[in-house]
């Protein structure tokens, strides 16, 4: 039997494959969950495809349109091509059995490669979630809000609280960070172990991509832009849009 590609091979083979540190965004603004609408979402995806290094449904956007928008974001899951890396945006940060749910309903039911996690309830967090060997998650490290400033980038004692939830990276092969490019200041970036980014504010958000410039992190990079690829530049396809962003963050890389 074939064994199964870990998230971080898979997202470092993808990576490879396309030159794109590109991460699509699946924010969906939709009024239902008609079949026009899946179509739709469809339609984004096949033509970004060439440029994704990932996949990022946002579930409160299909959960927001009741058992239909779940079942489509189950059906949407299905359709991403295999060899792309998904990332669940969930968020989750629970325990004990309700947290190994949401694990269950992540992993078994949708077959995400990867999740995002609330950590901010400790270790017991993620116990649920490192159940599932081989599939990654993205704690919330520093977040691209301006609330970041209001626990994030607090300070317990000599250190700042997201260096704290970065010490729970450590051993766990599959463990990254997301660190919102708005937030993403070079004396951050130092604070941090080099494990597995996901960057957002980028575009809508104005993150500035001269952030990363020479960060020189060797674990892979993703860079999401949700909004500036589905809603903006509408004179342009999904395809040129997302060829543009993933130009742009090999440059600024």
């Amino acid at each position: 039997m074939q064994a199964v590609m870990s998230f971080t091979a898979k997202l470092r083979s993808r990576i490879a494959a396309t030159g794109s540190n590109l991460c699509v965004g699946l924010d969906v603004r939709a009024a239902d969950a008609s079949e026009a609408t899946k179509r739709w979402i469809l339609d984004v995806i096949e033509q970004t495809a060439p440029h994704a290094a990932a996949f990022k449904p946002n579930a409160a956007y299909f959960e927001a349109l009741g058992w239909q928008g779940v079942k489509m974001l189950e059906e949407i899951m299905a359709a991403i091509p295999s060899d792309i890396p998904t990332v669940l945006d969930v968020k989750r940060g629970d325990i004990g059995e309700t947290q190994g749910y949401y694990a269950k309903a992540c992993f078994d039911v949708l077959n995400a490669d990867a999740v995002t996690l609330n950590p901010y309830m400790g270790r017991d967090t993620l116990e649920p979630f490192l159940k599932y060997t081989g599939k990654g998650m993205y704690l919330l490290g520093v977040t691209s809000n301006p609330g970041a400033k209001d626990i994030e980038l607090q300070k317990s004692g000599e250190r700042h609280i997201y260096e704290l939830v970065a010490d729970m990276t450590k051993g766990q092969a599959e463990a990254g960070l997301v660190v919102g490019l708005t937030n993403a200041a070079p004396d951050v970036l130092s604070r941090i172990p080099d494990v597995p980014l996901l960057i957002p504010g980028l575009g809508a958000q104005g993150g500035d991509l001269a952030a990363l410039k020479g960060c020189g992190r060797q674990a892979p990079l993703l860079v999401n832009v949700s909004r500036g690829i589905l809603y903006q530049d509408e004179d342009k396809t999904f395809a040129q849009r997302a060829e543009m962003w993933k130009r742009r963050i090999q440059e600024a890389l």
